[in-house]
């Protein structure tokens, strides 16, 4: 084998990627393969980011079940290093440490407890719980032969419940957060430099408490991390991505300095949004050269969804930021990357190919509810878009692709051919209820022609749909067998899982219809007995929860469905923005194509989180009736929630409303 390429220099940052093993265990066999890809690309080091994917002999109630083992993950260690790359591996000590508090044994390490003081089963392990030097330290010593470059990871990014045990609350009062938070890090510190290890940490939580930065260990390195392009510094989300530099301070305190953009998608993502990775590599490529930060890490998060080989060519498509700086376009950029992986064969169309689905990505929230129920559709919206979607990814599949883009490709088909199926039976639905509405002998209904004709076209549009969830299962699982265990049941599959059932339940309920169109008003997979509707205006995003709440005979207030406004898309992220999404909720009331309105329940829509939205063409229909909030005109916005922060620590409570607009009576009750 060739030796790597010569291109360290005094200019360059050291560069490295990460893998995410946290989230997704990966076969040993596929992970070894690809060491000598990355050496070859001039990367010198890797992350691993572990939890409980490996074996901790100090804490053997840890590991999960596929975990690797000591002796497995030696090899990889062993591997690395034959090739010259070295690892650091990345032991989450503070946020991100669900996998310590799972364990009965360690839950008492919980910051949060409920209102009797016992601790919660979920949340993130307390600085001062006197047993957590302790499980620091075994930690720590177990992860210590695999730190090869003499470095280890601790994490501490995202940990937003600080203070909220007693302890911590006492010290927080008597030295001030900076202080509390700067103190834990200096304890960490000592463990790791006892194992002879440097330690490093996410550079986040110093965003938001910059004050503890002078309070640090010199000799700390601090991994800045964001995941969108940006001109000169990067933003912060909670801060209505607000800029924030903090190469300055930290490098002013002697604290070593790198940059940390990502190569993947974002939860249900099946596919990276390449041109918005692209965009990020460069925005950090250049601030790091800018900066003279010491590293460059590319990272990689929750790859359970895709197959990992497609950000494994964005990883390649990075290395051209330093072995061919001359280019600088995407496509270009991109291209090199399918070439480094696959060969120069069909490398250009591959790369457009890839670029062009950018166009129609399955990104942010409003997509991704429907892998979690099918009844919160907007009757507003059509199922135009989403057949062109599925035209598309359909016609991209025939294309001549590597296993891992055919097969990703076409289980994004199955997404797009399930969005369009869903509105479809949605209108469906209202039309038959029209039709119920205004026949004059309801009990002939079943046997006149508009309404078998519809049936007709339901039932076969749902046998089609039954031949779309095979083939969406088929790519799941090829997606799942390229680089993982095929013994297991890949994400992607419980979601098809979920989907089949609710398949099931639509053909029962057009059963169902068939016998007693009477039965048209009931709720069905697709929608609830009335759909309340409303257009969210994300006009500054940050991290805000749009939700629907039902008051109850006793008065209090119940969700029926919530949805985060994130779009994890670049357009997004900026202080200001256009972006407008349907937001829909099933609603029980009164059945009947002549409904007594009366009797509606009281609903309101709440924010929660941080930052605000304006909320506009509130409406309630069944399909047959549409209703619209008594003295607020369609056209009226109406902003929720409270202005981000733009400085000092995040107060995320996601179970408070920020604000609330009561919709307590309607006006209209016209039939459509």
């Amino acid at each position: 084998m060739a030796p790597p390429p010569q291109i360290s220099t005094p200019s360059l940052p050291t560069r490295a990627f990460q893998w995410d093993l946290a989230r997704q265990v990966e076969r040993l066999d596929w992970l070894l393969a690809q060491l000598p890809r990355y050496a070859d690309w001039g990367y010198q080091e890797l992350y691993l980011h572990l939890e409980d994917a490996v074996e901790f002999p100090s804490l053997p109630g840890v590991a999960r079940a596929d975990a690797y083992t000591h002796r497995q993950l030696g090899r990889l260690v062993d591997t690395a290093a034959r090739h010259g790359i070295g690892v650091v591996p990345i032991v989450n000590l503070l946020g991100h440490t669900q996998y310590l508090i799972k364990c009965p044994e360690l839950r008492d390490l919980n910051e949060l407890r409920d209102t009797s003081g016992a601790p919660l089963p979920t949340g993130q392990i307390c600085p001062l719980h006197p047993r957590t030097p302790e499980i620091a330290e075994k930690l720590l010593r177990d992860t210590a032969p695999f730190c090869t470059t003499g470095k280890v990871h601790v994490g501490l990014d995202e940990s937003f419940s600080l203070g909220r045990h007693p302890l911590s609350r006492a010290e927080i009062a008597d030295i001030g957060l900076a202080a509390h938070f700067a103190r834990y890090v200096g304890r960490l510190h000592e463990l790791a430099c006892a194992h002879g290890l440097r330690m490093g940490m996410w550079a986040d939580m110093l965003a938001f408490i910059p004050e503890a930065i002078p309070l640090l260990p010199r000799d700390l390195i601090a991994y800045d991390w964001y995941y969108y392009p940006f001109h000169r510094h990067p933003r912060v989300e909670l801060y209505n991505f607000a800029e924030v530099d903090l190469a300055t301070p930290l490098r002013a305190h002697g604290i070593e300095y790198w940059g940390c953009p990502m190569n993947g998608a974002f939860r249900y993502e099946p596919l990276p949004v390449f041109g918005d990775r692209l965009a990020n590599l460069q925005s950090w490529w250049h601030r790091c050269r800018r900066t003279g930060a010491s590293g460059f890490l590319v990272t990689s998060w929750e790859a359970y969804r895709l197959a990992i080989e497609t950000t494994t060519v964005v990883d390649a498509a990075a290395a051209s930021l330093w072995l061919d700086p001359e280019i600088d376009d995407h496509s270009s950029l991109l291209a090199r990357g399918f070439e480094r992986v696959y060969g120069r064969a069909h490398s250009h169309e591959r790369a457009r190919l890839a670029l062009a689905s950018d166009a129609r990505a399955f990104a942010g929230y409003a997509c991704w509810q429907a892998n979690l129920r099918w009844d919160v559709c907007a009757p507003r919206e059509s199922a135009t878009r989403h057949a062109a979607d599925a035209r598309f990814f359909a016609r991209l599949a025939t294309r001549d692709l590597p296993p891992a883009f055919a097969t990703s490709l076409a289980f994004r088909h199955y997404l797009a051919e399930r969005d369009a199926f869903i509105r479809r039976n949605l209108h469906a639905v209202f039309r038959l209820r029209r039709l119920h509405a205004k026949t004059s002998h309801p009990a002939a209904l079943a046997e006149s022609k508009p309404w078998q004709r519809e049936l007709v076209r339901l039932i076969k549009d749902a046998t089609a749909f039954a031949h779309a969830l095979h083939d969406g299962r088929r790519a799941a699982r090829a997606m799942w067998r390229l680089s993982r265990d095929p013994k297991r049941q890949g994400q992607n599959e419980q979601i098809l899982d979920a989907d089949a059932q609710r398949l099931r339940g639509w053909k029962r309920w057009l059963a169902r219809i068939a016998r007693r169109p009477a039965t048209i008003w009931d709720a069905t997979p697709v929608n609830g007995v009335w759909q309340l509707q409303f257009t969210v205006h994300n006009f500054a995003p940050a991290m805000q929860r749009v939700l629907v709440e039902q008051q109850q005979p006793d008065g209090t207030w119940l969700e029926l469905h919530g949805r985060h406004t994130m779009e994890f898309r670049a357009y997004a992220a900026r202080p200001q923005a256009t972006i407008r999404r349907e937001f829909a909720t099933p609603v029980a009331g009164p059945l009947g194509a002549t409904p007594d309105i009366t009797a509606l329940p009281p609903l309101r829509i709440a924010v929660r989180g941080l930052g605000q939205v304006a909320i506009s063409h509130v409406e309630l229909t069944n399909g047959a009736v549409t209703l619209t909030a008594d003295g607020w005109p369609l056209r009226r916005k109406k902003v929720l929630g409270t202005p981000a922060p733009q400085s000092g620590f995040p107060h995320l409570d996601w179970s408070t409303n920020q604000s609330a607009v009561q919709l307590g009576s309607w006006r209209g009750g016209e039939e459509e």
